[in-house]
């Protein structure tokens, strides 16, 4: 049992590496990976137990708890394993794909395989060809049971993960005929017919990808295709946009988000400079008559738009005076504070204005402030007031 779970995962690491080569890597030249050091752990923790059974100094229940405690953990460590960046984030799911086909090869296994078959034999290994053997199974199994959706796209990661894009792609189509306003089934669909046809997303896969974002606006990997679809026809701009929204569906400062910035950088060394991905955010900003006492006319105001949802950073800042107020103002990404944090990739931002006493970026108590509620990034008659003092 226990070398079955290191072979599959062993096996999974390579399928990865043959299947996502084109995608992968700039990435980490250390000599031994945290997962390898890991598997050498866990491998000499299992065999301590076999010892101890053998021994007679362990109970069978007591070595069956322990083993699927560390196997539980063996398992969460190679699904958790950090990916180096993607060069392009067209493929920047490479880290969700990752986890992805070693949890359809143990879902198949679950499915179709037979626990009871595996003995604790050391000797045991898992090969390609049972893998294969355990993947027909599953679709002999779904001949008989054609309705089973969660069947079809484990069969589709699958074959996917095997390099059988043709019947990956014949998978997906089934579960998407049975599901169709499931956007993660059309994303997984657009990405294997997109393999399948010389990783180019251009016509059916970037329509699916597009039906897939309408269903489901924050689809992660739906979000990645579509930059990457717009990136090969030179649509930088879109690559942009799209990627950029990707960023608040991950931790930031994560590896994730460096890589889907390091995308977007890449992206926008092709556009002229100076250009915005959307049009500018519109609108004016006064003082509340109540305050204007509290207020010099030299004191600095500032005018940001942050994202409703997301980090708490300004998207886009614009510097004013006081004696400026009322105040028309447009915003746009030509102002934004660090790469890869831009207005246009967060469709719904707050507006807010601060009169600074001291002129300092940061909030200080005794700063007159006024926020507008959630607005389109593209929004053209924005009011903000200032009408409220900092504590």
């Amino acid at each position: 049992m226990t070398l079955f779970w290191l072979a599959g995962a062993a096996l999974a690491a390579v399928v990865l590496g043959l299947v996502l080569r084109p995608l992968i890597f700039r990435g980490s030249k250390s000599s031994v990976s945290r997962p390898e050091a890991n598997l050498s752990i866990y491998r000499d923790q299992l065999r301590e137990l076999d010892a101890d059974l053998a021994a007679g100094t362990l109970a069978q229940a007591d070595y069956e708890r322990a083993r699927r405690e560390i196997e539980a953990r063996l398992l969460e460590d190679v699904a958790l394993a950090p990916e180096p960046a993607p060069a392009r984030c067209g493929r920047a799911l490479v880290a969700a794909i990752a986890v992805a086909i070693p949890a359809a090869a143990l879902g198949v296994y679950l499915l179709v395989g037979s626990p009871g078959a595996l003995s604790l034999q050391s000797e045991h290994q898992m090969n390609a060809q049972q893998l294969e053997a355990m993947v027909e199974r599953l679709a002999a199994r779904l001949r008989e049971n054609p309705d089973d959706v969660e069947g079809w796209k484990l069969l589709g990661r699958s074959y996917g993960a095997l390099g059988r894009f043709p019947e990956a792609v014949d998978a997906y189509v089934k579960a998407a005929t049975r599901a169709p306003r499931d956007a993660q089934i059309l994303a997984d669909l657009a990405d294997v017919l997109a393999m399948s046809r010389g990783q180019r997303l251009q016509g059916e896969p970037e329509k699916l990808v597009l039906r897939a974002l309408e269903l489901d606006p924050q689809n992660l990997k739906a979000l990645a295709l579509a930059g990457t679809a717009a990136f090969e026809r030179k649509d930088f701009a879109a690559a942009v946009r799209y990627w950029q929204r990707m960023l608040p569906l991950v931790a930031a400062g994560s590896e994730d988000a460096r890589s889907i910035q390091a995308s977007i950088a890449e992206a926008q060394s092709f556009l002229k400079p100076g250009a915005a991905s959307v049009a500018a955010l519109k609108g004016s900003v006064r003082l509340a008559p109540e305050l204007k006492a509290k207020a010099s006319p030299d004191d600095t105001v500032f005018i940001f738009a942050r994202a409703a949802q997301g980090p708490p950073m300004p998207l886009a800042v614009k510097r004013a005076k006081v004696r400026e107020l009322p105040l028309e103002f447009a915003l746009d990404d030509s102002m934004a504070m660090a790469p890869g944090m831009q207005l246009s990739g967060f469709p719904r931002v707050i507006v807010g204005a601060r009169v600074s006493k001291s002129g300092s970026a940061t909030p200080q108590p005794g700063d007159l402030q006024g926020a507008s509620p959630a607005v389109a990034n593209d929004a053209s008659s924005v009011t903000v007031v200032i009408d409220s003092v900092v504590r």
